[in-house]
C-alpha cells in the first residue's frame, strides 16, 4: 500500500456513500446541508483523487501493478454509480446512461482480453477527454437540481440537443443572464440542467468514438501479431532437420 493506492481505494469507499447522498435525504436530516450541493463535493472530490493518484504514482515510482488493476475499477464505480443515480433522479435518459456504461464494460473486457496475451492498451486521447466530459457532466446535472427539479417544460424527456433553445424556460433564463437583470434561482438551475443534458451527447458521441478507436487499436495490434506468427511458422518448416 502506498498514497496512489490509498487514493484509488478512498474512491471506491465514496461511491457507496455518494449514492446515498444523492437519492436519500441523509445529508439534509444529519448535517442539514442540501444532498445535491453535497453530492455535488463529493463527486469532484471522488474525481480529483483519480487524477491525483496517477500523478503521484508516477512521480513516486510508486506504479504497481495493484494500482494499475483497482484505477479503472474505482473509475467504473464512481461514474456508474453518478449516472445511474441521475437516472433514478429523472435527471438523465436511461438509454444515454446504457450507451456510456455499456462501452466501459465492452472496453475494460477489450483490454483485459489485450493483457492476457501480454498487449498494453494504453487510454486514448479522446478516451480521457471523455472522462473529463463526464465530471463536467455529471457534476453540471447534479447541481442543476439543488432546490428541486428544474423547472423545464420537457423535463427528464430525451429531446435532441437542437432543440434545447426552443424551450421557454430557457429563453428566459438566457435573456435574464444576458439583459444583466434578476437573475433567479429557477434561471440558474435551468441554466445548469441543459448545459449538462447538451455535454450528455457530448459523452456520447466521445464514448462511441473513444470505443472504435480501441477496439481498431485492438484489431490492428492483433493482426500484426497473428503476421508475425505466420512468419515465424514459416521460418521454422524451412529450417532444416
Amino acid at each position: 500500500m502506498n498514497l496512489p493506492n490509498t487514493l484509488t481505494l478512498l474512491r471506491i469507499f465514496i461511491v457507496p456513500l455518494l449514492v446515498v447522498v444523492l437519492l436519500t435525504p441523509f445529508s439534509e436530516n444529519w448535517f442539514g446541508v442540501p444532498r445535491h450541493i453535497l453530492g455535488v463535493v463529493m463527486f469532484l472530490g471522488a474525481a480529483l483523487t483519480d487524477y491525483l493518484d496517477g500523478r503521484l504514482a508516477r512521480s513516486r515510482g510508486q506504479v504497481t501493478r495493484l494500482g494499475q488493476l483497482l484505477d479503472p475499477i474505482a473509475d467504473k464505480l464512481l461514474i456508474s454509480a453518478a449516472l445511474i443515480s441521475l437516472v433514478e433522479n429523472q435527471l438523465a435518459p436511461a438509454w444515454a446512461v446504457v450507451i456510456i456504461i455499456g462501452r466501459e464494460f465492452a472496453v475494460t473486457g477489450l483490454r483485459s482480453i489485450a493483457a492476457v496475451e501480454g498487449v498494453v492498451i494504453s487510454a486514448s486521447k479522446m478516451g480521457k477527454f471523455k472522462m473529463l466530459a463526464q465530471v463536467v457532466t455529471v457534476a453540471l446535472l447534479i447541481a442543476s437540481s439543488v432546490g428541486g427539479k428544474p423547472p423545464v417544460a420537457n423535463f427528464g424527456k430525451p429531446f435532441p440537443a437542437i432543440e434545447f433553445w426552443s424551450v421557454p424556460q430557457l429563453k428566459m433564463a438566457w435573456q435574464h443572464l444576458v439583459a444583466g437583470g434578476p437573475t433567479t434561482g429557477n434561471d440558474w438551475q435551468v441554466l445548469l440542467y441543459t448545459a449538462g443534458r447538451a455535454m450528455l451527447w457530448l459523452v456520447v458521441i466521445s464514448a462511441c468514438t473513444s470505443m472504435y478507436g480501441y477496439f481498431s487499436s485492438f484489431y490492428r495490434e492483433f493482426t500484426r501479431m497473428d503476421a508475425k506468427r505466420n512468419d515465424l511458422r514459416e521460418s521454422a518448416a524451412k529450417l532444416p532437420y
